[in-house]
This record gives C-alpha cells, sequence and structure tokens, in this order.
C-alpha cells in the first residue's frame, strides 16, 4: 500500500471516530419530523426550503460546497437540541451559513452581514445575528468544524482513485458533491451516518457506470468502515428515491448559478437601504431545549421573514447531475 492510501486510511479512521460527534441529536429530528405544520413548530417542509435558500446563498456568494454542507451541519445539529418556531429559521439559518464561510472560505470571501441580511432578506438585524449567533455558538460548544458525508465522500473518492487502474475522470467528484447538495435537502438524510450516506452516493455511481473493479474497491472500503449491508441498502434506496425525484421537472429546484438580479433605480436604493428600516427585535431570551418533556422556545420574542430564494431552475451543469435515476414504484416518497 503507498504512503498516500496509508494516510487517507490513518484520515478515515480518524473521522470514523468523529462522526457520531457531529450528527444531528436523532430525537429532536424526529421531533421535527412528526410536526404539524403551524406558526409554533417547525416541519420538515419548513426545514428543506431553508436548507435549499442555504444553498441558493452558497451559489450567490460563490461558496464552496463544503461551506454549504457544513451549515447544514450547523442548522441541523442546532434545531435539533431547540425548539424553534418558523419565524426564527431565516435568522439561524443566515448565522449558520455565516458561521461556516468562516470556517471554509477566505476572509475575503466573507460578505458582511449588512449584505447578506440585505440579499438573504431574512428581515432581521446585524444585532439580530449577533445574538443568534452566540446563542448557536453557545449550543453547539463552539465545534464548528465537522466531521460531515462530504468528508467522506472526498476521502473515499481519494482511496478509490488510489487503486483503480480505471482512467481519473471517471467517477465524477463534482457530480456526487451536487447529489450529496440535494440529499441535504431531505431532512431524513440528517438521521444517517455521514460515512454511510456518503458510500451510498459513491456505490450508486459505480453502480451506473457498471465497474467491477470500482465496486470491489468500495466494498473493500465498506468492510473498513464497519458498514452493515442492511444499513447500505436501506439509506441507498432512499438516496436513490431522492436523487430520481430530484431529476423530475416537478421538483423545485434551488438555483444552481450565481444570482443575476436587473433591477430599475428606484428599487435598487430600496435594496440597498433596506436593512436601515428593519426595526430593532427585542432581546433573545434563551429557554427551553429538546430533553425528555416539551418545553417553550428558546428564542420565542424573535421575528423574522421568510423569502424564499430557492424556486429558481437548475443550470445545465448541476441539473443534469440528477437526470440518470428512475424511481422505483416499490419506494415510498420522502417526506
Amino acid at each position: 500500500m503507498s504512503s498516500e492510501a496509508l494516510w487517507l486510511f490513518k484520515q478515515l479512521n480518524l473521522h470514523l471516530e468523529l462522526e457520531g460527534r457531529f450528527q444531528p441529536r436523532e430525537k429532536g429530528l424526529s421531533l421535527i419530523e412528526g410536526a404539524a405544520e403551524n406558526e409554533n413548530t417547525l416541519c420538515p417542509r419548513q426545514r428543506n426550503a431553508k436548507v435549499e435558500d442555504l444553498w441558493s446563498l452558497t451559489n450567490f456568494f460563490g461558496f464552496a460546497t463544503e461551506t454549504f454542507v457544513l451549515a447544514v451541519n450547523l442548522l441541523d445539529r442546532f434545531l435539533a437540541l431547540m425548539k424553534v418556531k418558523p419565524k426564527h429559521l431565516s435568522c439561524i439559518g443566515v448565522c449558520c451559513i455565516q458561521l461556516a464561510a468562516r470556517v471554509v472560505e477566505e476572509e475575503c470571501n466573507i460578505p458582511s452581514a449588512h449584505e447578506i441580511i440585505r440579499i438573504s432578506q431574512c428581515k432581521c438585524t446585524v444585532s439580530d445575528l449577533k445574538r443568534m449567533e452566540k446563542i448557536i455558538s453557545e449550543k453547539l460548544h463552539f465545534e464548528f468544524k465537522a466531521t460531515t458525508a462530504l468528508t467522506f465522500l472526498h476521502l473515499y473518492h481519494a482511496i478509490v482513485l488510489c487503486h483503480t487502474s480505471e482512467r481519473k475522470e471517471v467517477l465524477n467528484l463534482d457530480k456526487l458533491e451536487a447529489q450529496l447538495k440535494a440529499c441535504n435537502c431531505r431532512l431524513v438524510f440528517s438521521k444517517a451516518k455521514p460515512s454511510v450516506l456518503a458510500l451510498c452516493l459513491l456505490t450508486l455511481e459505480v453502480q451506473t457506470l457498471k465497474s467491477v473493479e470500482l465496486l470491489e474497491i468500495l466494498l473493500r472500503v465498506q468492510k473498513h468502515s464497519k458498514i452493515s449491508d442492511s444499513d447500505l441498502l436501506y439509506w441507498r434506496e432512499l438516496v436513490s428515491k431522492c436523487l430520481a425525484d430530484y431529476s423530475s421537472p416537478e421538483c423545485c429546484k434551488p438555483d444552481h448559478k450565481k444570482l443575476v438580479w436587473i433591477v430599475s433605480r428606484r428599487t435598487a436604493q430600496n435594496l440597498q437601504n433596506s436593512y436601515y428600516s428593519v426595526p430593532e427585535l427585542p432581546t433573545i431570551p434563551e429557554g427551553g431545549c429538546f430533553n425528555g418533556s416539551e418545553s417553550e422556545d428558546s428564542c420565542e420574542d424573535m421575528s423574522s421573514g421568510e423569502e424564499s430564494l430557492s424556486s429558481s431552475p437548475p443550470s445545465d451543469l448541476e441539473g443534469t447531475f440528477f437526470f440518470e435515476l428512475k424511481p422505483k414504484p416499490k419506494w415510498q416518497t420522502l417526506s
């Protein structure tokens, strides 16, 4: 085994030990999954729509895939800990993308708080963001760097390339990353182990390539990662169904290009000054968390708007990554 392969497996072992530490609490995710849609309770549709907004913001600002995936991880970890009302979700989402950008992006590429408020249309103030950021940071114990499915996707991809005799470009990492982002837009995949979710995406892609050699390598990776056949099969079917659904023209997707706005001079002036006209919101009280009993919301007095950025069609580049899978009728529709 080459020195590069040995280093990759060492990294893999390290992240396999860490992945549980950065996975959202399953009990909290289940409470969101079972929630009815109303003004007092966060439901899966609202969480998924907010993640699509983060995807659009990622593309608008030219952030890396790692920034988006990390932002979703921070969001889900926080939502699985705290009871949150839908009206607070915009502010929380913007805070998560800001925190993720600070970890991943160059400082010169990180937008100001004023700019991200204006572009996201989250209808909160800079002071609101600072207060919310403090709450999120404390609840997540300031652990912003995380082991995610993207971590394993990159490691598995590199390991495969180290051991294959096939052309390096056969396994398209950009395509795999785009498919992972689509899975991140479904709450159910936050329950999957990151290592399992990443391996599902790779095995599905290798199946479409019909490469025996690549499949044998992934089987060795699966054994090394101690992923059971039953777990892999269960999540692989859900991933396949998700990607097939996402390829449907009826599916509303976030914009996969940098947004270009063409506006009148009057509208431009309103946009430029809009954040100055937002009223100050009351102080955020810290109250309940998800625990053994139901508790009150931790952000009771905050209010924020929900303006979606996710209604635009996909670009030709990322959109084509989802059209190779067809749904099987026996699979249930994902919520």
